[in-house]
């Protein structure tokens, strides 16, 4: 009897709770926090890329070396990854009308950000400790 003409909820009560599984909210914050986040990460990360312009092999792996360089450098690589992956799903979301067509570009674009994000780690830590 949701639909009908005896409904006497206001038009706010018809609408609570609707939408994407009631996750709009915490999506919408997590995609501003990693923004946030991303804004003296992508800082440091141009900082070490102009320090670092011209360098050889060698300072660029000492530089990585060093673990508050590392652990930044990996946090830049979550927080990154992360927030692409939640605006991804909104442009997939938005756009592909399809639900079949949807699940698929939504499962992949989670594997893509696994599988980059374990490669990028994995290189980042094999520099680090001198693989």
């Amino acid at each position: 009897m949701s639909g009908s003409s005896n409904d006497m909820r206001t038009p706010l009560g018809k609408v609570r709770g609707l939408g994407s599984a009631r996750e709009g909210t915490m999506h919408f914050w997590r995609q501003r926090l990693t923004a946030v986040a991303n804004i003296p990460l992508m800082l440091f990360f141009v900082g070490l890329l102009i320090a670092l312009n011209g360098a050889d092999y060698d300072a660029v792996r000492a530089s990585l070396a060093n673990p508050f360089v590392a652990l930044v450098m990996a946090l830049v690589l979550i927080s990154g990854l992360y927030h692409m992956r939640l605006g991804m799903q909104i442009v997939i979301e938005d756009y592909v009308h399809g639900e079949g067509g949807k699940l698929v570009l939504l499962m992949l674009n989670t594997f893509f950000t696994i599988v980059v994000g374990a490669a990028t780690l994995f290189a980042l830590l094999k520099i680090a400790f001198g693989g």
